[in-house]
């Protein structure tokens, strides 16, 4: 019988030098600084982010290598569409994905073209 009081008077110590370790044992106190504007060069892949990256079977690339081809002819063409860019990609649901790949594309290559074009009006502003 003497077994049990010790057994508890050991666990009671144990417990209590656990309690000041556990409790100090909190996350960091900040929040990562996320960029408030899009990458300069040729970030793609920032304006397809929500694409897939699964692989489909039966379908050359994914998703999201699909979408950067289509952001990259749009960035180099400015007659190309952002619909037009993004034909290639299916429109069909995506189960736990909320849009399509194409809405998805079609959503990043506009913001890609929009972005250009500020920038483009800005240069000339300050060339003037």
């Amino acid at each position: 019988m003497s077994l049990h009081p010790k057994l508890a008077a050991g666990l009671a110590v144990l417990a209590i030098g656990a309690v000041p370790g556990v409790a100090g044992a909190t996350g960091p106190e900040y929040a990562p600084e996320h960029p408030t504007h899009p990458p300069k060069g040729h970030a793609y892949g920032y304006y397809c982010k929500g694409e897939s990256k699964q692989h489909v079977p039966g379908t050359p690339g994914t998703a999201f290598s699909a979408c950067v081809k289509a952001a990259a002819h749009a960035a180099h063409d400015e007659q190309l569409t952002a619909r037009e860019a993004c034909k290639a990609l299916s429109k069909k649901h995506v189960k736990g994905q909320q849009g399509t790949p194409f809405s998805i594309c079609v959503k990043g290559v506009a913001q890609l073209q929009r972005e250009q074009h500020r920038q483009e009006r800005e240069e000339k502003e300050a060339q003037s």
